[in-house]
This record gives structure tokens, C-alpha cells and sequence, in this order.
């Protein structure tokens, strides 16, 4: 089975950048959607950004025109580049497969504050 190691998280001021990035141990050729949820403190975890293997993405209206999902699977990554991040964007980001994902990763930590 696949599993994920996401990497890239930290502490941001608001306005700024980070870019997220997820490894995954086996090939995710063959998963058709990959997605990055996230997780706020007391909230439960959402889906913020999708990609299908034919590179189509979606994104959630909180973060369309702010973050930009991509997929490498030459390297079996997926990356989130987050820009003009806002305090609400405080939270564990964690990439799985979409719609039904499977063994969830530690996640990395993105906290933005000033």
C-alpha cells in the first residue's frame, strides 16, 4: 500500500509563501486523484486542493488563486505551493489519495501568524 511523508510545513508570516511538498513509497501512477487535506486545531480535516492524473486540479474556495497543487511522478510527489497565506490557513496539511483516502502520513505543521 502507499504511504505518504509530507515535508515543507513551518511558521509563516501572513502574506507569505511555503511550499508543501509529499513523498510518496510506492508509485501513485496509477491513483487517478491526489489530493492535500488540512486539518485546524478543534476542526475537522478538509480537502483543500485536488489533481487527476490528467492534471486537472480543483481547489476549495478558501484557497482557489492562493495555492496551486502539482504531482511529479517521475519522482512520486505531490507539492502545494501556498502564497499569501492568512492566519485561517493555520493548520496540519497532509496529502492522500482522493476521494477514499488511505493510511494518513504525520502531516506537516504550517502555522502563519504575525
Amino acid at each position: 500500500q502507499v504511504q505518504f511523508v509530507e515535508s515543507g510545513g513551518g511558521l509563516v508570516q501572513p502574506g507569505g509563501s511555503l511550499r508543501l511538498s509529499c513523498a510518496a513509497s510506492g508509485s501513485i501512477f496509477k491513483i487517478v486523484s491526489m489530493g492535500w487535506y488540512r486539518q485546524a486545531p478543534g476542526k475537522q480535516r478538509e480537502l483543500v486542493a485536488h489533481i487527476v492524473s490528467d492534471g486537472r486540479t480543483n481547489y476549495a474556495d478558501s484557497v482557489k488563486g492562493r495555492f496551486a497543487i502539482s504531482r511529479d511522478y517521475g519522482k512520486n510527489t505531490v507539492y502545494l505551493q501556498m502564497n499569501n497565506l492568512k492566519p485561517d490557513d493555520t493548520a496540519v496539511y497532509y496529502c492522500n489519495v482522493v476521494p477514499e483516502p488511505v493510511t494518513w502520513g504525520q502531516g506537516t505543521q504550517v502555522i502563519v501568524s504575525s
